[in-house]
């Protein structure tokens, strides 16, 4: 059987090395790093992540602020919130939560944020700097992976890694990190995506598998081989008989997959975590080299 890669466990360890530095920060009689989140409308998983996101910031000693919008905004009051943030020296970071109505142009806020105050490392700028292996901010879900793969030493260097996805968010970045000149990285990169014939022919030979697609148990254990790590990023509610009516399903067939792998990560309590705890890891470097930081 697998062994776990605990992100619920590593997330627990990284948000308790921030708060120490918070503390230090506080001691030194200066002000707690400020992440601001803008949530538009009422979208239940949103307000859900939105809402974890406060709770990250108060576990680590840092300043929240929420910003709601109806689901009615327009397009020009929220740029005037997002100039109001950039120029303000009392945030360090922001966050807008996607994906925002139909009558806002996304692209068109994300190219608004400041690209200092970026924690969400989606910025063309950021990006940018990010494939070409300058410091910058990180996806936090990539960023989160990374992390895990690091802690638990997972060798990457000349392994074959499969992407499954090819979001923005995380498998576009995700291809580009795991072949980066670092550790985690110097790997051997396929990005696959719907257009893929036969996935299972690139995923049968892959030392690590990375599925970002949002298909409850797509990935089975005859698709991966003996002693693969396989990352999980997937996450779907899927119905049931169970007094909340739902449970959360990853991308992977965890069980058969579990009886084949050498390391795998659980949903929920994998990627997840990271995740969250990654942004928080964003905003006290935008705290630490924000220019506004007296």
């Amino acid at each position: 059987m697998a062994e776990i890669l605990d992100g619920l466990k590593v997330s627990k360890e990284i948000k308790a090395e921030i708060k120490t530095e918070v503390e230090k920060i506080l001691e030194g009689k200066r002000r707690a790093p400020h992440l601001v989140a803008i949530l538009v409308g009422n979208n239940g998983a949103s307000k859900a992540y939105v809402n974890s996101k406060v709770k990250d910031c108060e576990e680590v000693g840092f300043q929240s602020s929420l910003i709601k919008f109806p689901s009615t905004v327009s397009e020009s009051e929220l740029l005037e919130k997002i100039d109001e943030l950039n120029k303000s020296k009392a945030v360090d970071g922001f966050i807008v939560q996607l994906p925002l109505p139909d009558q806002i142009d996304q692209e068109k806020i994300i190219n608004a944020i400041d690209p200092r105050k970026d924690v969400d490392g989606f910025h063309p700028e950021n990006f940018g700097k990010m494939a070409l292996e300058m410091d910058t901010f990180l996806p936090a879900t990539p960023f989160g992976i990374l992390t895990l793969l690091e802690r638990y030493n997972i060798e990457t260097k000349g392994k074959d890694c499969v992407i499954i996805g090819r979001s923005k968010i995380v498998g576009r970045p995700m291809s580009i990190l795991m072949g980066r000149k670092d550790f985690p990285g110097n790997s051997t990169v396929t990005l696959t995506h719907s257009y893929t014939k036969d996935i299972e022919e690139y995923t049968k030979k892959a030392d690590i598998v990375i599925t970002a697609l949002g298909d409850p148990h797509f990935l089975k254990g005859d698709m991966i081989k003996e002693g693969a790590v396989v990352i999980d990023v997937g996450i779907t509610r899927v119905d049931d008989d169970s007094p909340k009516g739902y449970h959360l399903a990853g991308d992977v067939d965890f069980d058969s997959c579990a009886a084949k792998a050498s390391w795998i990560t659980p949903v929920p309590g994998g990627v997840g975590p990271m995740t969250r705890a990654m942004l928080m890891k964003n905003t006290i470097i935008a705290y630490k080299t924000s220019v506004y930081n007296d």
